[in-house]
């Protein structure tokens, strides 16, 4: 990601004036930095380095050209990127930011995908890893095991619509997928081979999509070539160079933010934010829980939760998840440092992430009525007999909000089903 002439002087006077803080608050800067690097140590590097080290044995072992043959009937049509993705998907979700940007790269790195199709994967595989969501919001922030099933469908439930969204980016752009013309002339070669082959003698069956998911891995890993010690040393080591990437950032936001605190900068934007919140129809009191989550995901999440008791559960839950989808400044830096390695640009992956906060809490403000916790909807209903006009002007935003996100499902689902039906009508002619 390069910088431009512009933006050059605006980070370099940034960068100045962090230090300047730094040296007006040395101890806040201290204790911030002991506290980001026992995140690190404590939480990140433990739940992180495994992943990164087995998905990099995996890709050695040829796994992903087994799942790019095994799901490429679903992925192309559904995300338009191959089957492959399915492997960065899976592991995405499971492992949390930023995994699936490193296995994108990889796969770009690979060739196995093209530049779009990249920036469409990583847009919509970047989230939070599930033992985050249930343990540390759910049960640690919230006291709440209940809120986890909510908060995992809305979070990961707006992933997978970013997913069939993002399919439409770069349609025109070049890449591994057939334009038309492509299609029509492989239709009729394929046309002029079955005459052929069938005035030539009988046809050989074709292997079976698993025989030939396992004939991919086989040919991958034999292609690979490097012996289980080799894989496995220069795995670590891959992975060892990353988390101390992702370790530096996590520390440098976290002294970031200390010092802003410190300055009274957070509390002035704080001011701006609570003078905005009520336009929309959300409660002033979650200024802090959105301007913390701009920067560092577990604050901004923590703070969610910790909000003022009047606010009702469903609009704390609603800005957790929608931090959650963010993912914070800290998070976006570690991505667009991965993604700095190949050609794939992060301003797809901005674009995705802020679609994403707000369609992730429209989902939840939609599905609280079925699946929030007991103790959700009492608060909820108590809030609303106690404080009508505050709620009126709420609800007419959650009513807005959960519109939109049933207008948005709807439009996707109609045109994935028209997408079907031409199909069907190709296979027919």
């Amino acid at each position: 990601m390069q910088i431009s002439r512009l933006g050059l002087p605006f980070i370099l006077l940034a960068l100045i004036a962090i230090c300047m803080l730094m040296l007006a608050f040395p101890q806040s800067s201290w204790d911030a930095a002991v506290r980001g690097l026992s995140i690190w140590w404590d939480v990140l590097f433990p739940s992180l380095f495994p992943f990164f080290v087995i998905s990099e044995m995996l890709l050695g072992f040829g796994i992903v050209h087994f799942l790019g043959k095994l799901l490429d009937p679903l992925m192309k049509p559904a995300f338009r990127i191959p089957g492959s993705g399915g492997f960065v998907a899976a592991m995405g979700f499971a492992a949390g930011y930023p995994v699936s940007a490193r296995l994108t790269v990889k796969l770009r790195e690979q060739n196995l995908i093209s530049r779009v199709e990249g920036e469409r994967l990583v847009s919509f595989t970047t989230s939070s890893d599930p033992i985050f969501l249930i343990g540390a919001v759910s049960v640690g922030f919230f006291h709440s095991p209940q809120m986890a099933g909510v908060l995992a469908l809305a979070h990961y439930g707006g992933s997978v619509i970013i997913g069939l969204i993002m399919q439409f980016y770069g349609r025109h752009d070049a890449g591994p997928i057939m334009q038309k013309s492509e299609l029509a002339a492989g239709s009729a070669a394929n046309e002029s081979s079955e005459t052929e082959t069938a005035a030539a003698g009988p046809v050989t069956p074709r292997p079976s999509r698993l025989k030939a998911a396992l004939l991919a891995m086989h040919e991958a890993r034999m292609a690979d070539g490097r012996e289980l010690g080799e894989l496995l040393s220069q795995a670590i080591t891959t992975s060892l160079r990353l988390m101390t990437v992702v370790g530096g950032l996590v520390v440098f936001f976290s002294v970031f933010l200390e010092v802003l605190t410190a300055s009274g900068v957070m509390d002035f934007l704080y001011e701006i934010l609570r003078g905005l919140l009520p336009a929309l129809g959300l409660p002033s009191a979650l200024a802090e829980p959105f301007m913390s989550g701009l920067f560092e995901v577990t604050l901004g999440a923590k703070n969610a939760a910790a909000a003022s008791e009047g606010i009702p559960l469903a609009f704390k839950a609603a800005a957790a998840v929608f931090i959650l989808s963010w993912g914070g400044l800290s998070v976006h830096a570690q991505v667009a440092s991965i993604l700095n390695a190949t050609d794939l640009r992060y301003l797809p992956f901005l674009a995705a992430r802020s679609i994403h906060a707000v369609l992730s809490a429209a989902l939840l403000l939609l599905i609280w009525p079925f699946f929030g916790p007991e103790q959700g909807a009492s608060a909820f209903a108590s809030s609303t007999s106690h404080s009508y006009a505050w709620r009126a002007s709420a609800g007419n935003f959650t009513y807005g909000m959960e519109g939109l996100a049933v207008m948005l499902i709807l439009s996707i689902l109609a045109i994935l089903i028209q997408k079907w039906s031409a199909k069907r009508r190709t296979h027919r002619t």
